[in-house]
């Protein structure tokens, strides 16, 4: 049973959901692992697709069951986590796992899977450029975004910890950058 895995982890703002999308439609032998978290789904997103949406109470009981393989309080009161039924889904698929994760968890799931998980930081280019693209979201208030840009100051000093760290300065450039790297690892021209 092939147990190979991608985590993708930044900063939020930094273009790491982007560059998964855009590689998932690259590589067919790519699945995503879906994520749990405890926090509300916001406009569009759906239990399943985006994320496993559990209450709090609920998540709790399921790290009281060991049932993740990580998870993490990210904000005061939402946890985020992998699910191991989720490992178990994509294995049983025959597929490379897909991760979209925060550094915490990125860094523990390359404990995981050691050699067998490939574990890539995307920069933003700067700072400044990360707060610009937290605020052309346009879907958090100011607290949240000075929070999101307090962590994202700890969570770069974290990138010479990752395989690999990607600089998305040029969206197109870092995602083709990505696709060889990510060819080179699985050995499997697409």
């Amino acid at each position: 049973m092939q147990r190979r895995a991608i985590l993708f982890s930044a900063p939020s703002g930094s273009g790491k959901t982007t560059i998964i999308k855009r590689l998932m439609e690259y590589f067919d032998c790519f699945e995503f692992s879906i994520s749990a978290t405890s926090r509300k789904p916001r406009q569009g997103e759906a239990d399943g697709v985006d994320y496993y949406f559990l209450t709090p109470e609920s998540f709790e009981e399921k790290v009281r069951q060991s049932l993740f393989l990580e998870w993490e309080e990210v904000y005061a009161g939402t946890c985020y986590g992998t699910l191991k039924s989720e490992i178990d889904r994509i294995c049983g698929m025959g597929k490379v796992m897909i991760f979209d994760v925060d550094v915490n968890g990125g860094l523990n799931i390359k404990k995981f899977f050691g050699d067998d998980a490939l574990a890539i930081f995307v920069m933003p280019p700067s700072i400044e450029v990360l707060e610009q693209r937290l605020r052309s979201r346009g879907t958090e208030s100011e607290e949240s975004i000075l929070k999101r840009l307090s962590r994202s100051r700890k969570e770069l000093d974290e990138s010479p910890k990752f395989d690999v760290t990607i600089v998305n300065d040029d969206l197109d450039k870092a995602v083709e950058e990505t696709r060889r790297i990510i060819e080179n690892f699985i050995g499997n021209k697409q």
